[in-house]
């Protein structure tokens, strides 16, 4: 085979992964369950970063609660969990196989003694494009991601939005 023959057809390779790749995703968001989750986003300034915010989504985890009242302070669930769509909730199921995906906690819910907050671990990651505006939350502000749930691996981030009150501001970045 000829040089131009063998780039040709690692292009073709390439291209072919790619276009794999693009249609798995756009097949999950269009097949898979989509929910809005409730988040926390950390500095996406950093230099070293680039241009996204890391996503702590928070997760429902009633088979967790009842565990960690026995563990005063457990900040850690290391137990592999699978996570669902239930009632328009983000809920973590434990598992027995290695999801790469497990719980953190960091207290109790305000005004809720009985239910720990949990965030999936590790956190998602939410691209922006160059020249988008970072969303900021001020008091009495919620930043919300909608979620598609893939059956292996962690959700992925479609867009976000700001709830004040009962009012939804979806973000747009186009």
């Amino acid at each position: 085979m000829k040089t131009f023959s063998k780039s040709l057809m690692v292009a073709l390779l390439q291209v072919a992964i790619v276009l794999s790749l693009g249609g798995r995703l756009l097949y999950d968001r269009a097949h898979r369950p989509r929910i809005w989750v409730k988040t926390g986003s950390i500095d996406p300034e950093l230099p070293i970063r680039g241009r996204y915010l890391t996503l702590n989504l928070e997760v429902h985890a009633p088979e967790f609660a009842s565990s960690s009242a026995r563990n005063e302070r457990q900040a850690y669930a290391w137990q592999p969990i699978e996570l669902a769509a239930e009632n328009g909730e983000l809920v973590a199921h434990k598992t027995d196989k290695q999801t790469g995906m497990s719980l953190a906690t960091w207290g109790r819910r305000p005004n809720q003694s009985n239910f720990d907050l949990y965030f999936l671990w590790p956190s998602v990651a939410f691209f922006l494009p160059e020249h988008a505006e970072v969303p900021r939350i001020k008091s009495g502000e919620e930043l919300w991601a909608e979620v598609t749930i893939p059956r292996k691996g962690p959700p992925r981030p479609i867009q976000l939005a700001i709830k004040r009150g009962t009012e939804w501001n979806p973000l747009t970045y186009r």
